[in-house]
């Protein structure tokens, strides 16, 4: 990483930016092109390993990219505030993101409903009901996370505090 005082490698430090994340985007091998999609998601840690829930419709590219290669990278980023230099007429972004690599595990049928449940405790409180007749149709699986790193672009500069800073939501 470039900006080494910009990179967070605490692993609790990552875990907070995923938890303010709303969608992960999922990297595949198509080829000549990567292939990108938005996805919900869930985490969950086992024994310290840290595994990301997805879940899809039962075909489509995704499944089928993901049958032919396991290897994903993944992204997800959150805190988007852009700061405005007035006098130099410039602006940055302030952001919080998590990027990383890992591999594809496809969740057996008799494990789908909790595999749901951690990617449902991501949106919604863990009792959160939904119809179960739907994970026939319900393609479920996790990345068991190989590598990640996480990079911060402090949403103030300390010489630039009077400045006027602009909140996306």
């Amino acid at each position: 990483m470039r900006r080494k005082d910009r990179e967070i490698t605490e692993f609790d430090e990552m875990m907070k930016i995923i938890a303010k994340c709303d969608t992960c985007r999922l990297a595949m091998n198509d080829g000549e092109f990567p292939y990108i999609v938005p996805l919900n998601f869930g985490t969950d840690v086992e024994d310290g390993q840290l595994y990301l829930y997805f879940h899809s419709a039962n075909d489509g590219t995704k499944l089928d990219l993901l049958t032919k290669n396991n290897k994903v990278t993944f992204e997800m980023d959150c805190e988007h505030n852009i700061i405005l230099y007035e006098e130099r007429m410039s602006c940055t972004m302030g952001y919080a993101s998590v990027i990383g690599h890992g591999i594809v595990e496809f969740v057996k049928d008799e494990d789908k409903f909790d595999a749901l449940m951690k990617l449902m405790r991501h949106y919604h409180s863990e009792e959160f009901q939904f119809n179960t007749d739907m994970m026939k149709v319900t393609t479920v699986f996790r990345v068991k996370v190989n590598n990640m790193t996480g990079k911060r672009r402090n949403n103030i500069h300390p010489e630039e505090k009077s400045k006027k800073h602009v909140t996306m939501e």
